[in-house]
């Protein structure tokens, strides 16, 4: 292999980044801006140059998948010998066999589950779970933090612990000790024993050293303390250290990730810092309102305290001079913002853009629809299943496939389960648990209230419910009888996002108590809030399209939303580029929509307005008794009074009218909405009885066939 071909179709910046001598080098790598390329490149120039034994090389990543990436790309650079790439965890269990071996060493028993041995160990309080407990002492370990200091620790993090602190550093120390009885390690002991041998044997240390010179890491934003100690051994003083990383896309704090490791490094004289920031993902469009989310004061007011990881005004400086993507792809569409009066709406308004763009040339599996929490994609995975739009969940279960939901709906599926009884006693326990704003709590509250809408949804379609039921109609719902084949809509939340991109993306629930999610308080929380919506639009290739709901469902109550504190920012710097942004005003911009479907339906100006709506509910509620005699069914299960009086008030003339004045789910939009707009059309008309027209009964007649597709 030519070592100069490796240079073929970099940017200036990524020239540099894989040509700049050995030392320390930090390479600030923007969204989209070739990364793994100069990662790859990097390597393979080393090592075609003489610079680097690939045996001696260790690069580090942070999935599986990621290192199996960058071995496959070594390949195709014409590398023989395969590079070792791989995970902290992996080359430090490695790193333990051998000493084990070495030794003699029984390897003790690695367990894959904290919560388990908790369980046997430890008695939470009422109303405490346990995977909370292990998330904290995982929180902690990651940030080196000892028991005795873990309640110091935790309120300087602004961490809300699921426990009184006292709860925790008691199960710290319990944990440990049980631990060690049993010669049990888990995978944060990995890192800690590697740590200690390298520590504890200078000999060995200097072997483990000899072995590995060279040093590569990926995704550095993401690194904690306990893997940066680790990497700080194998380093033994030295410098030749590669990292490839972006603070603006640090999101895991929460997991005990710490950006300012990057930052501080950054900002010491002896390192070397690249920047790369052209990006070959995204539309200029969509790169302006990323960089508007990130650069302009959204969920952290000017004015406020620096980030507590910055640590020196030398490490907070150098953050504030990362500079914005540059676009290096053609014009694309402007971002479209839009706004619903519910939640049920905003996701009928998600299948029917989805539609859109499939219809437009890109298939289901170029489009995503992005969400902040797990428990959002619930609906709007069964809004699209209505619609025959195939989806699929990545990066987890969704909702449905949550612990605490799975243990509902495995009570649930027992032979003579009554489900009214079941659905009571979750709405108990969601009232009890309503005012917990632990983060991990509020996630398993939301799946939850989810599962008890859709219990109750059941209910009311179905006149004899049962558990089997239920779980069958729960399977339609979530797609059980929509073939996916190998062309599906991702439906995926922010975190699960990362290192993924589509050609179309669907933001939905921008609003106050998701985007910033309802916990996060801190400055360090709220700027994290803001990486993560950041990390969310930069997935956009092309088509960038968000949303809000003003009301969303939570079990069985409807709360009122206010749009997230950045939409103000989106909406104007959307307008900029010559877009569309639904007015944050929705009052006003509903009276304005209500205003022109009256001009646009409405022949006859002189009909008292009060009277035309009277007769239009009342052909309404006749024509629903018809279909319920045809169907032998109760009328309101066709459609309720609610949507009938909202038809009757808002009168829509199109079937995305209809899906925006109700909360209509997309398969009875398919059903009756022909029918609802038919009948509207015809009062209008003067086709009914008291408006002064013969009461033919027919008029013009589109098709109303229950099959028809929606429109």
């Amino acid at each position: 292999m030519v070592a100069d071909r490796l240079l073929d179709g970099l940017n200036q910046a990524q020239l540099e980044a894989v040509t700049a001598p050995a030392g320390r080098l930090v390479v600030v790598a923007g969204a989209g801006s070739g990364k793994t390329r100069v990662l790859t490149r990097r390597i393979a120039w080393r090592v075609t140059r003489g610079e680097t034994d690939p045996n001696r090389v260790l690069a580090l990543t942070f999935t599986r998948r990621a290192g199996a990436e960058l071995r496959q790309r070594q390949r195709r650079l014409g590398l023989r010998d395969t590079v070792p790439a791989g995970t902290f965890h992996s080359f430090a269990l490695s790193q333990l066999r051998q000493r084990w071996a070495e030794k003699r060493t029984v390897p003790p028993t690695l367990i894959n589950s904290k919560v388990r041995l908790l369980s046997q160990i430890c008695r939470a309080p009422a109303g405490v779970a346990m995977v909370d407990v292990a998330a904290e002492i995982e929180w902690a370990r990651a940030r080196l933090v000892q028991p005795d200091d873990y309640p110091v620790a935790a309120a300087g993090a602004g961490r809300t612990p699921p426990a009184d602190a006292e709860f925790i550093v008691e199960a710290m120390a319990v944990y440990q000790r049980e631990k060690r009885r049993k010669r049990l390690v888990d995978f944060d002991d990995l890192l800690a024993l590697a740590v200690r041998d390298l520590q504890a044997d200078p000999d060995y240390a200097e072997a483990v050293r000899w072995r590995h010179r060279h040093f590569y890491v990926d995704e550095f934003q993401d690194v904690n303390p306990l893997q940066y100690q680790l990497l700080t051994e194998w380093l033994g003083g030295r410098d030749d250290l590669f990292l490839v990383g972006d603070p603006r896309q640090a999101i895991y704090g929460w997991n005990g990730a710490d950006p300012g490791l990057m930052h501080r490094l950054m900002a010491d004289g002896d390192t070397t810092t690249i920047e790369l920031r052209y990006n070959y993902r995204s539309t200029p469009q969509v790169l302006g309102l990323a960089n508007a989310a990130l650069n302009t004061p959204g969920f952290v007011a000017d004015g406020a305290p620096a980030p507590s990881w910055a640590g020196s005004s030398a490490a907070a400086n150098n953050a504030s001079r990362l500079g914005p993507l540059e676009g290096h792809k053609p014009d694309g569409p402007a971002p479209v913002l839009r706004h619903y009066e519910n939640d049920r709406a905003e996701a009928a308004g998600v299948a029917e853009a989805v539609r859109s763009a499939n219809a437009a040339g890109h298939r289901y599996r170029q489009q995503a629809v992005l969400v902040r929490t797990n428990a959002q994609l619930a609906l709007i995975e069964q809004e699209l299943a209505a619609v025959g739009i195939p989806s699929q969940v990545r990066s987890g279960a969704g909702p449905l496939g949550s612990p605490e939901v799975k243990q509902v709906l495995r009570s649930i599926a027992r032979d003579g389960i009554d489900l009214v009884k079941q659905l009571e006693e979750l709405d108990v326990h969601l009232e009890e648990t309503a005012d917990d704003v632990a983060p991990s709590a509020v996630e398993r509250h939301s799946n939850l209230a989810a599962l008890s809408r859709l219990i109750h949804e059941f209910l009311i379609m179905d006149p004899a419910p049962s558990g089997p039921g239920f779980l069958a109609w729960l399977n339609t719902l979530a797609g059980g009888d929509v073939d996916r084949g190998d062309d599906a809509v991702d439906l995926v939340t922010f975190h699960g996002a990362k290192g993924l991109e589509w050609p179309v993306v669907h933001v939905a629930g921008l609003e106050d108590g998701f985007v910033p999610i309802v916990y996060a308080e801190t400055v360090d929380q709220l700027a994290e809030e803001q990486r993560l919506l950041y990390v969310a639009l930069t997935r956009a290739e092309e088509h960038l399209n968000l949303s809000w709901a003003q009301q969303r469902m939570f079990g069985t109550k409807t709360v009122g939303r206010q749009p997230s504190p950045i939409v103000e920012v989106l909406a104007a710097e959307i307008e900029q580029l010559g877009g569309t942004a639904l007015a944050p005003d929705w009052r006003a911009h509903i009276a304005r929509s209500r205003q022109a479907i009256d001009s646009s339906i409405s022949p006859d100006a002189a009909v008292d307005p009060a009277e035309r709506v009277k007769k239009t509910y009342d052909e309404l509620v006749r024509w629903r008794a018809r279909k319920a005699r045809a169907g032998q069914v109760p009328p309101h299960v066709i459609v309720s009074d609610q949507i009938l009086r909202l038809v009757a008030e808002h009168r829509p003339s199109t079937i995305g009218q209809l899906a925006t004045v109700t909360d209509l789910r997309p398969a009875k939009l398919t059903r009756f909405g022909q029918d609802l707009l038919d009948t509207v059309h015809q009062v209008a008309s003067h086709r009914v009885p008291g408006l002064g027209g013969p009461d033919d009964g027919a008029g013009p007649r589109r098709s109303t066939r229950g099959d028809q597709p929606m429109s």
